[in-house]
């Protein structure tokens, strides 16, 4: 495999252990929801856009979270 295919998988992976996740958080209020999803989004966004870089992904993982905890 490729160095390009193995990120697209782990950005998969990381998107389905995301959602996953997610789903066993029923109890948690709509703000908490919004940031964790708005930071996972944020987190794949950013590695893919950087190809794969750490300073990327959580960068991208920052500005997801605070856009998901200001929307209502």
């Amino acid at each position: 495999m490729t160095n390009s295919s193995t990120k697209r998988i782990a950005a998969a992976v990381l998107a389905v252990t995301l959602a996953l996740s997610l789903s066993s958080c029923s109890n948690w209020s709509k703000r908490d929801r919004n940031t964790a999803i708005g930071a996972g989004a944020g987190a794949l966004g950013g590695a893919v856009l950087t190809n794969g870089s750490g300073l990327g992904t959580v960068g991208g993982a920052a500005v997801g979270g605070i856009i998901g905890h200001q929307v209502h």
